[in-house]
């Protein structure tokens, strides 16, 4: 809760907050964060029904091989092709609510603005850099597929395989988004000139 944060600020320094003590850093919101975090939920929340598709994908294909000796190869590529539509819509979602699995193990240790420190700078050389590439050599890979009118190399398989591939373009431009969107909450916190200027929202 960020306003019991707040209340919890040290008089020292504005930007400590509770949340310290736990795993996330808390940052404040800016224009731009709030208006792309709520279209990022709404894509995360719009992606998680893509799981219950999934389930009942691999329920129905598991029933025609075991009940009816008949097993779908089609049923299993959506399964893989709806796996990864939900996992790399997830990527965003996930960044948003800085609930990404971090392989650090000083980051909980650290005060807040270290925390926020680390991240302006894992953020602008590594993580942006990274998705740029990403999204630089995806459009060609896509494009190719498309010329090339790829379709599953299984017999019975799916066709259009360059559909599928573009959900990496679409996932790595929503992540993209959400790491400019977390940046400048993270500069809100390093360089606002006050504590007054940086809203925290509600979270």
């Amino acid at each position: 809760d960020m306003a019991t944060s707040k209340d919890h600020a040290s008089p020292t320094d504005p930007y400590l907050h509770i949340d310290e003590i736990g795993l996330h850093t808390a940052l404040p919101e800016t224009r731009f964060s709030r208006v792309a975090d709520r279209f990022l939920n709404k894509v995360g929340e719009l992606a998680s029904w893509s799981w219950v598709v999934l389930m009942a994908i691999i329920i129905t294909n598991v029933a025609l091989r075991y009940l009816f000796s008949e097993g779908r190869i089609e049923f299993e590529e959506l399964q893989w092709h709806l796996y990864a539509v939900g996992w790399l819509a997830g990527l965003s979602y996930c960044f948003v609510h800085d609930d990404h699995v971090r392989v650090d193990i000083l980051h909980d240790r650290f005060r807040n603005r270290t925390r926020a420190w680390v991240e302006f700078l894992g953020t602008l050389f590594l993580l942006l850099p990274f998705i740029s590439i990403v999204l630089i050599y995806t459009v060609p890979f896509i494009l190719y597929s498309w010329e090339l009118g790829e379709v599953s190399s299984a017999p019975g398989g799916l066709p259009y395989r360059w559909l599928i591939k573009s959900a990496l373009l679409l996932g790595f431009a929503f992540l993209l988004l959400a790491a400019v969107s977390r940046f400048t909450r993270i500069v809100a916190l390093l360089f606002a000139s006050s504590p007054k200027e940086a809203n925290y929202g509600d979270q």
